[in-house]
């Protein structure tokens, strides 16, 4: 993989500030993105800015047959049977909601998460236990931040109804079994939905593969424009959920007293489409098969194996999670004795124009468990360099020299 050569793609890391180069490490949260993706996504606005289904003039024909094209291209990314498991939404968030709000649950039934869930996962839930009277089972990490299956295997039975989890937590890279989890899973009769926004930018999986019944992630995560996700789901499992938007376009014909539903994916896309955003999407994906996620994972890895070697030594410094780099995939997570972490990330930003994370990163229960105010969260991808990381370890020794 040439990185130098890929850097060329992403137009913002020509950009200094104060005449220093971008260090981007806040890539968990969001990455940047490849002209190519921002030419895709303009070239609906440019050349056919129309509405897809619904008009007979050229716009929208070809606006349609551009949408079809991304939906297949998503399909292939995931390694869905189909292109309409494919459900178009916009992020990770609203996959989510998505299944927890049209899943047919009720009082009893149980829900089994990881105890590093995001807010997007835990929330739902315990909105669900208000209002349902659905269990939720916390499965507890083991002593070095991995999942403990042997706990799974302990808690799961016939009551559960739904497994969801982080194949990649982003507080510190640590990935879960899903294979095996889901086959537990599938013994008992639950079905298993997947958060992959951390894992599927990184990771090259397929859904059939794993045998997995849902999964979502967004594409601000993988190159892909902001507002833009992704929820994939068994074709027969999507035409058994409730709507969770309804209006137009999920509709085939209505009366003033009834209604019929159009079919997967289409009666999930209520109202106008995000088209340039799928079309971007579509081609994020791309760049990313055709750069290999096995390449990425292995760059990232590298990346993190260096950091984690040159910071042991830095005293006060304690890394989460494990703190084989290995088992972080493209994580760097942090504290620092008698130091503020948004103290850290606002001066590595003033000081060397070094952008990572700082905070809770949107898994509060978490951190208020584990009695921390937060982590300083440096997350790598393709385009980051080994001399990135000298800056960055630098920069840090320099900061914690200050205490």
């Amino acid at each position: 993989m040439d990185v130098e050569k890929l850097r060329k793609d992403f137009p913002i890391l020509e950009k200094k500030i104060k005449g220093k180069q971008i260090i981007y490490f806040d890539n968990a949260c969001m990455t940047l993105r490849p002209k190519q993706v921002i030419d895709a996504s303009n070239r609906y606005y440019l050349e056919f800015p129309g509405c897809a289904g619904r008009s007979a003039h050229e716009f929208a024909t070809r606006v349609t047959e551009e949408y079809d094209k991304a939906r297949i291209e998503l399909a292939k990314f995931a390694g869905a049977k189909k292109k309409e498991e494919i459900v178009f939404t916009r992020n990770t968030t609203e996959g989510l909601n998505l299944v927890f709000n049209s899943l047919e649950l009720k009082k009893g039934d149980a829900i089994v998460t990881t105890d590093k869930e995001h807010n997007s996962v835990l929330v739902p839930i315990q909105m669900l236990k208000e209002r349902k009277g659905v269990q939720h089972k916390i499965i507890f990490s083991k002593n070095d931040q991995q999942f403990d299956l042997q706990k799974f295997q302990d808690e799961i039975n016939k009551q559960v109804k739904l497994v969801v989890m982080a194949h990649s937590s982003n507080i510190d890279g640590t990935t879960i079994p899903a294979k095996e989890i889901i086959k537990i899973a599938h013994d008992f009769g639950s079905l298993v939905m997947l958060d992959a926004a951390q894992s599927i930018p990184h990771k090259d999986f397929k859904v059939k593969d794993l045998d997995v019944d849902f999964m979502a992630f967004s594409g601000h995560k993988m190159l892909g424009p902001s507002g833009m996700g992704v929820l994939y789901g068994k074709y027969e499992l999507l035409e058994r959920l409730e709507t969770f938007m309804v209006g137009g376009d999920t509709v085939q014909s209505t009366t003033y007293d009834s209604h019929i539903f159009l079919k997967p994916p289409e009666k999930f896309e209520a109202g106008l489409q995000n088209y340039a955003g799928a079309m971007g999407l579509a081609e994020a994906a791309r760049y990313l098969d055709k750069v290999g996620r096995k390449n990425i994972e292995k760059h990232e890895q590298e990346l993190n194996e260096f950091i984690t070697k040159e910071v042991s030594e830095i005293k006060g410094l304690q890394i989460l999670g494990p703190h084989d780099a290995k088992l972080r995939g493209g994580i760097f997570p942090f504290v620092v004795d008698k130091m503020n972490v948004h103290d850290i990330a606002l001066m590595l930003n003033n000081n060397a124009n070094i952008m990572i994370r700082s905070g809770q990163h949107c898994v509060h229960s978490w951190f208020a468990a584990n009695k921390l105010q937060g982590s300083d969260r440096v997350s790598f991808y393709l385009y980051n360099t080994k001399e990135e990381a000298k800056i960055f370890i630098d920069e840090l020794a320099k900061i914690i020299e200050l205490r």
